[in-house]
């Protein structure tokens, strides 16, 4: 895959991934990473980018796989189901990261992870949280552990269900959502205020993720269980 910038180069190389190549603009010089090295003629970078203001450094890095077998083992996961945005799926990775996901998910129709937008919205969590690509939700839910689906207008307050088990967060598409007969064991909101519109998915995920963070870091006396 393509990565763009030296931050999210170097990303990848502390992350441990192969960078195979890179390619570097004529004003600038080779970054210490590993990989043969390609010096480009002027303009190249402007038409191969996918930024408009390239960066002087693009390198081709190969995508360690991950194991399957993680979806059993993992105690929290984030599952993006159908997600179209580029943007809105990297946002969704930082936001895992961030609240301490075990393993993110994608499944259906959901943006290529690799898209370079994904990418940098991620700001490297890309390279640091364990990604798995599946087919359909019900492998999620054959994993055994408590799936619950995310709603503008139905389902238990956020506030007031467990998310202290072992749980998967699904997401569903910004335009859509989740069909309401998708196999979960229960249906999740985020209570607001007045007439707004309902959140943003990645919105929606930082708040709900960072709600599972806060939950496991109280005794569990403490936690509303329905």
């Amino acid at each position: 895959m393509v990565v763009e910038g030296e931050v999210l180069i170097r990303e990848a190389q502390t992350a441990g991934w192969e960078i195979e190549c890179q390619f570097v603009a004529p004003d600038a010089e080779p970054l210490d990473v590993a990989g043969q090295i390609f010096m480009v003629a002027p303009g190249v970078m402007d038409k191969v980018a996918s930024t408009q203001s390239p960066q002087p450094h693009l390198a081709i890095v190969r995508r360690p796989p991950q194991s399957p077998d993680i979806l059993q083992s993992a105690s929290f996961v984030v599952v993006a189901h159908e997600i179209g945005d580029p943007g809105n799926l990297g946002t969704m990775m930082r936001s895992a990261e961030a609240a301490g996901a075990d393993l993110f998910v994608t499944s259906g129709s959901t943006v290529d992870v690799t898209n370079p937008k994904v990418v940098r919205a991620s700001a490297g969590s890309f390279f640091r949280l364990p990604i798995l690509d599946v087919d359909s939700l019900h492998e999620v839910v054959r994993a055994g552990r408590t799936v619950l689906a995310t709603s503008s207008h139905q389902g238990l307050d956020s506030t007031e269900v467990d998310l202290g088990c072992d749980i998967a967060l699904v997401f569903g598409n910004e335009a859509r959502g989740l069909e309401g007969d998708v196999p979960v064991d229960q249906w999740v909101t985020i209570a607001h205020h007045g007439p707004a519109e309902s959140l943003n998915v990645a919105m929606a995920c930082t708040v709900l993720c960072f709600e599972v963070a806060r939950q496991r870091r109280l005794p569990s006396s403490t936690v509303h269980k329905r």
